[in-house]
């Protein structure tokens, strides 16, 4: 499989002097089609910065970044926009839901903005809301959502239409033991479909999800593996021959 998204070298650098901070240091990872890997490691250790240059929303200050065979540093900035409207479906950890829409007016946007019918785009959305158990919310604003429910808009707003990257910061911290599960089943089947994921969790649980286990530490990758049994490959080890 080909990789989706391939970081070479990256290093990130925030401010300068007695400031600076290096948050990420000579990075290299590359996530195939098909694959969701999971992102660990103290606060601190760079794994946001990871995401937000993996999805274009900051250049990297040294190294390159290349998303679906396009190399991020080629293009302009109204490029990198349509990059990510079309083919990136960020989660953050703060949400970031427009108070004045309705949860299925926030999933909807991002395809109405390039260019999707409103009726088409409202389809989409509802039907990606049911995905995450949220019909019956769907015309409501988020200020009266929970902060669980909230966090499934966001969610569903990073996975609606033919998004080929899905890039989530900590996707389940607001989420229960039961919801959380859900958000990850829907990942796998989001990857399943040939879109790559990353996934960053301070949930061991969770990470056992993921094909592949990425831990950071001071901006550095220091480890890499394959995590133990998760829910998903234990309930298909169990299941037995079908006939």
């Amino acid at each position: 499989m080909s990789a989706l998204v391939e970081l070479r070298n990256v290093t990130k650098v925030y401010g300068a002097g007695a400031s600076r901070v290096l948050a990420l240091d000579a990075v290299d990872l590359a996530v195939s089609e098909g694959e969701l890997v999971a992102i660990m490691g103290p606060s601190g250790s760079g794994k946001s910065s990871l995401l937000t240059v993996a999805g274009s929303l900051e250049d990297p200050t040294e190294g390159s970044v290349e998303v679906d065979g396009v190399a991020l540093g080629s293009l302009t900035r109204k490029d990198k926009a349509r990059l990510r409207r079309r083919t990136v479906g960020f989660v953050f950890q703060d949400f970031n839901l427009l108070a004045g829409l309705t949860a299925a007016e926030n999933v909807s946007m991002p395809l109405e903005l390039d260019g999707v019918s409103a009726r088409s785009a409202r389809a989409a959305a509802l039907e990606t809301l049911e995905l995450l158990d949220l019909a019956d919310r769907a015309e409501s604003f988020p200020d009266d959502l929970s902060g669980g429910e909230r966090q499934r808009v966001a969610i569903a707003r990073a996975i609606v239409g033919d998004r080929r990257l899905v890039l989530a910061d900590e996707p389940t911290g607001a989420l229960d033991s039961v919801n959380g599960e859900g958000v990850l089943r829907l990942l796998r089947q989001v990857t399943r479909g040939g879109a790559a994921a990353i996934l960053v969790t301070h949930d061991a649980q969770l990470a056992s999800w993921a094909d592949r286990v990425v831990f950071l530490r001071d901006g550095r990758v220091i480890d890499e593996t394959a995590p133990p049994p998760g829910p998903e490959t234990l309930l298909t080890a169990t299941a037995g021959p079908t006939s």
